[in-house]
């Protein structure tokens, strides 16, 4: 087993989440890198392990356009910063991965630029493919040359000279030696000639134990670059295109069969073809733009740390931040961040929450490493499978439906499972467990008694620190959880944060701007304005609950916290309170509608313009638990 094998990735794109600018005045440094320190903690707080960071040598726009595998690039700092950057990570338990551009380089690179001064007679001049004298560019340099991509101001590499290899395997040992990183993923790996790939992964066999070689690659057999001979690990693009579309379409037939060929692909082993699983990167939009149901957002994350594979996250997606592709431009996907607007998010941000709690339970369920896979069940909207090594197993249910989803799946001779994101438990019967699937979630089931169990939600516990949390937050009010007037357990053991499966979307410091509100008063009163602008779920459901039932505020912020918690009842024999609760339930439920429909809309006003296809979408809704869901989606 070697640390890649159970990493946790965080992407970062240094030259936009500094706000770089973008082109290198080739000046004295700015040290931009010493700047984001703080974000090694923020990428441990979020539960990952591996950092992959680039590209971050000088270059004179993008970074892919290399002047100096050397030297940190000026508009970053010194080699001195990085060094230190990544004795931080290191200290703090994060492994670090640069972006090896080793395909091209920039045209004002040492060889290139010797290339245009002595031309026939440069020492360089087989250094990059296809040097004709006879032809020209638009840069008029006298002679044309074969780039990537079509632009010329990336020059190919003739990766057959030896003294080309020399040169890259030499940086790649200045890399470790001075820097004293953990792996290289090579931009562009899928026009690598496969020889030079090996001589990479040579000397990457002799630097270093468990250095890690990550290709890009977008399509075709990735066995042909995952082998013992080339690279250890490929970007998957295939999952990363099913993730998002079998969401939107709702196929998650596509998603099962994506898995299923690559899986077969590495001859039915976990350990045959890992490859590196995304749902963005510095590429590509953003996963909270590309969904169409916004909800999707927690399903589609809880695939991506249970299927085979290794798990990225593409710094700012956990916030939910958008970033739409432009024609001619991707400054838009690689955007400047400042952590402090973002620190409270993984207390108030539900799509951080979520993805801190997949980190950690990533990091501490070792199955999901190193578990073989298994589909249980699969239809247009649902979709199960488990994750099974030596004794240990995984059960993993998603759902893209608005209505819940009631699965019965096999679960071997385990007594009992646990959620590991609600904390809910499920008794086996005849070797199955039958468990209710939120509308637009999913849950990992594992054994109860197995010891990665130990910090799921206990919701006795969890509710004293819900209640501890909310004074440290100036009084907001959160969802009362009592367990016996649900009926619920309250077993003693060491709770965890609670995160809402049914993640929405929502910004720092929301919560605290609208207690207010969660506190009794009228939201409508509010002064200050957040960039999301939604009162808490809590207060909109207790507001318009009372006001169309005239109930006692504590009976429905009961029923309605274990729902906006995402907590679900295995089916089983009914007692007095659970007959209760549904009484009740049906006696508000009319009342509640017209409520719940105008405190989306109002929400959605303070938002932003509210259209008239917008209007009528709330309006026509009249099922109560897609209106409750769409509440908490502003989360």
């Amino acid at each position: 087993m070697a640390w890649y094998d159970e990493a946790v990735f965080y992407h970062i794109y240094p030259l936009g989440l500094s706000g770089a600018p973008r082109q290198n005045s080739y000046g004295a440094p700015e040290h931009r890198l010493n700047a984001m320190v703080p974000w090694i903690s923020h990428i441990k707080e979020i539960g990952c392990n591996a950092l992959y960071i680039g590209p971050l040598f000088e270059s004179v726009g993008h970074g892919y356009e290399t002047t100096d595998y050397r030297k940190l690039d000026s508009r970053l700092g010194t080699n001195e910063d990085l060094t230190a950057f990544v004795a931080e990570c290191h200290r703090q338990g994060i492994k670090v991965v640069l972006d090896g551009v080793f395909n091209h380089t920039g045209r004002d690179f040492f060889a290139f630029q010797d290339l245009k001064q002595n031309r026939e007679h440069s020492a360089y001049k087989d250094w990059y493919c296809n040097v004709n004298f006879w032809g020209n560019t638009e840069y008029n340099d006298g002679f044309s040359y074969e780039n990537w991509g079509g632009h010329n101001l990336l020059v190919k590499l003739n990766q057959h000279n030896p003294a080309v290899r020399d040169y890259i395997c030499e940086v790649i040992r200045f890399w470790v030696s001075e820097f004293d990183i953990d792996g290289i993923r090579l931009d562009a790996a899928d026009v690598l000639d496969f020889e030079y790939m090996k001589a990479l992964r040579r000397t990457a066999n002799e630097v270093k134990p468990d250095f890690w070689l990550m290709g890009e690659v977008i399509h075709g057999d990735y066995t042909r670059w995952v082998n013992g001979d080339t690279l250890h690990c490929v970007t998957n693009y295939t999952l990363h295109k099913a993730l998002y579309s079998g969401h939107n379409d709702h196929n998650y037939f596509e998603i099962a069969h994506t898995v299923k060929r690559l899986y077969e692909m590495g001859g039915n082993r976990t350990d045959g073809l890992r490859l590196y699983n995304f749902t963005d990167n510095h590429d590509v939009e953003r996963i909270y733009t590309k969904l169409n149901n916004k909800k999707h957002f927690t399903p589609v994350h809880i695939l991506l740390y249970t299927l085979p594979g290794v798990p990225s996250v593409y710094y700012g997606s956990e916030f939910g931040i958008e970033g739409r592709k432009e024609r001619f431009s991707d400054d838009s996907l690689r955007p400047a961040l400042s952590l402090t607007d973002y620190k409270d998010a993984v207390a108030e941000n539900p799509c951080t929450s979520l993805i801190a709690a997949l980190g950690k339970i990533r990091q501490r369920t070792k199955v999901l490493s190193y578990g073989d896979y298994k589909e249980l069940l699969l239809t247009n909207r649902q979709y199960a499978f488990s994750r099974n090594d030596n004794g240990e197993s995984a059960i993993i249910t998603v759902n893209n439906d608005d209505s819940d989803y009631v699965m019965t799946l096999p679960a071997g001779n385990a007594a009992e499972y646990i959620g590991m994101l609600t904390g809910q438990r499920v008794s086996v019967d005849g070797g199955h467990i039958a468990v209710n699937v939120k509308a637009n979630s999913g849950e990992i089931w594992v054994p109860s008694n197995g010891d990665w169990t130990k910090d799921t939600p206990d919701k006795a516990l969890e509710e004293e620190a819900s209640k501890e949390a909310a004074a440290e937050r100036h009084g907001q009010t959160v969802a009362k959880d009592t367990a016996q007037g649900a009926g619920q357990s309250g077993d003693a053991g060491e709770a965890a944060p609670k995160i809402s499966p049914n993640a929405g979307h929502k910004t720092h410091g929301e919560e605290a701007q609208w207690q207010e509100a969660a506190q009794g008063g009228n939201h409508d009163d509010m002064a200050e304005e957040t960039r999301c602008g939604s009162p808490t779920i809590e207060s909109v459901q207790e507001e318009h609950e009372n006001k169309a039932a005239g109930t006692e505020s504590g009976i429905v912020s009961e029923a309605e916290g274990k729902a906006a918690a995402g907590y679900t009842t295995a089916p089983g024999p009914a007692d007095g309170a659970a007959v209760a609760q549904e009484a009740l339930k049906k006696v508000f439920e009319e009342g509640k509608i017209a409520g719940l429909q105008e405190a989306i809309l109002a929400i959605m006003e303070k938002n932003g313009p509210v259209t008239d296809q917008m209007r009528r979408d709330v309006t026509e809704n009249v099922y109560h638990d897609s209106l409750i869901t769409w509440v908490k989606s502003f989360r």
